[in-house]
């Protein structure tokens, strides 16, 4: 993975006293004590949900980090990367997280970040998640749009297995099959979603963050390196500070902080940005229970078969509320 160390400060244009009217004043550096590391590695992924990561690079900077990177992965690849040390943190899918805790990886969840930001499209004739039965899903290989629809379908009785015909290409991407009539439903993440609402193609069967159950949980949360966690503590937690109060940003701030995300190249279309940055919640990290969230995911991932420990040992193993529980206090509305 080639490592892009982007020197563009795409939000040169909102002023650290800006920000801190909108966020609140960063404590002194003396308040958590001494960097023992100025270095932070971060995924840069096809996406806009997970803009908080990028938008924290000035916040960054603030919190004294020198040498802050962004490493191409995809984001499937985004627990693997935390887990094996070539990545420090990334947001990333808690049913993507939840596996690499399983397997053993060195990954610790810290923080959720915002509740949903995936649809699930549909033909005309389909109206919930039951409707699916005997119908074709569009995936690329057999990972997270396949997890969520499989999930989805299971919580409503369904068996993913044999009751979805799931039609895998992996030269093709799922909305194309979509727009050509040759598959009947696929899950879309930002800016797909934005652009069939603009062509007005489709119905949405699933919105999770709207529709329960699942815009009850965090989509997206942070995701951690444990070594760098348990060596780095005043580094974790700046980090998760700029990270959190970029997710604010992205919430008070939509259509500054999406031109600083196009400006630097992380995107490429505003509107669809500002559109994502409207309708995702981003005002939630600090209300929803990011534990239920895990705990939810990792007993839906259970009873389906994509994982083999129970939910509590997820838990156990593989989250540090710590940073979490300082910085909602220290960063009150």
């Amino acid at each position: 993975m080639a490592i892009i160390q982007t020197r563009r400060r795409f939000l040169r244009g909102l002023s650290l006293a800006g920000a801190a009217s909108v966020i609140g004043t960063p404590p002194s550096q003396a308040a958590d004590g001494p960097l023992e590391t100025t270095t932070v590695r971060l995924p840069k992924v096809a996406g806009i949900c997970v803009s908080p990561q990028y938008a924290a690079e000035e916040l960054l900077r603030a919190e004294g980090f020198t040498d802050i990177r962004y490493v191409e992965t995809s984001a499937a690849a985004v627990p693997e990367g935390i887990g094996t040390g070539k990545l420090d943190f990334g947001l990333n899918y808690a049913p993507l997280l939840i596996p690499a805790i399983d397997a053993g990886l060195s990954v610790v969840v810290l923080a959720g970040v915002h509740p949903g930001c995936f649809e699930l499209f549909g033909k005309e004739d389909l109206y919930n998640v039951a409707d699916l039965r005997g119908r074709s899903v569009g995936v690329q290989d057999w990972g997270l749009p396949h997890v969520l629809v499989a999930l989805m379908a299971a919580y409503v009785g369904l068996d993913p297995a044999k009751d979805i015909r799931w039609a895998i290409d992996p030269s093709v991407k799922p909305m194309d099959q979509f727009l050509n009539g040759k598959i009947d439903a696929f899950l879309g993440f930002p800016p797909q979603p934005q652009e069939l609402h603009a062509r007005h193609v489709g119905r949405v069967i699933i919105n999770s963050s709207v529709d329960r159950p699942w815009s009850q949980y965090f989509c997206c949360m942070v995701g951690a390196n444990r070594d760098y966690v348990q060596s780095c503590p005043v580094a974790t937690k700046r980090v998760l500070r700029a990270i959190l109060k970029a997710t604010d940003l992205c919430a008070t701030e939509p259509t500054r902080v999406a031109q600083q995300i196009v400006d630097g190249g992380f995107t490429p279309r505003y509107d669809y940005t500002v559109q994502t940055f409207n309708e995702v919640p981003y005002d939630k990290w600090r209300d929803w229970d990011a534990e239920d969230t895990i705990r939810f995911y990792s007993l839906r991932m259970r009873e389906a078969g994509f994982i083999r420990s129970n939910p509590q040992k997820i838990i156990t193993e593989g989250t540090d509320w710590r940073f979490l529980n300082e910085l909602r206090r220290e960063l009150k509305a």
